[in-house]
């Protein structure tokens, strides 16, 4: 099994979209953790306000085969239209953060909206950029950037991860 760590956005039903994503990641493998929900403005466009959050994920795939196997069928069932509007809307936007503690991209421990939740439920991983615990990370950019914790959206799959 490869653990993955995923990020998970939209600002389309986010309310909705966000724990169907879950439910369907379920499907095909094992959740460990997940953070909770954080509201933050759009960046890059002027939509609706988005909701993230993080996810550790086991899974059997290789990152090829998880984002082709498992990713993009959750994105498109749950109606992801890809554009070439990079900031436009989305019902679901899943991406692989960390995969066997690997960084897939030196982008993600620089965006609040991937570095707070992630924090939650990785606060000793040591990012890459600066070699400081991401949860450090996340308390600076918390200084900088609005971000509300909305709990509600995601506390069945938080209540789960609690039971033995």
């Amino acid at each position: 099994m490869h653990q993955a760590y995923l990020s998970l956005g939209s600002n389309i039903q986010p309310e909705v979209n966000l724990p169907k994503a879950l439910d369907l990641l379920y499907e095909h493998g094992e959740i460990i953790k997940v953070s909770n929900a954080w509201e933050s403005a759009a960046v890059g466009s002027e939509g609706p306000n988005f909701l993230n959050a993080c996810a550790l994920f086991n899974s059997p795939h290789l990152p090829v085969e998880l984002k082709d196997q498992v990713i993009h069928r959750i994105e498109t069932k749950l109606g992801r239209r890809r554009s070439e509007d990079k900031f436009a809307p989305r019902t679901i936007d899943i991406d692989i953060v960390l995969f066997d503690d690997q960084l897939s991209d030196d982008k993600y421990v620089r965006q609040a909206f991937v570095v707070i939740p992630l924090a939650e439920i990785y606060p000793e991983y040591l990012n890459p950029l600066t070699r400081e615990r991401i949860e450090k990370t996340a308390a600076r950019l918390r200084q900088q950037i609005w971000m509300e914790a909305r709990p509600e959206v995601l506390g069945r799959f938080n209540r789960k991860r609690m039971e033995p």
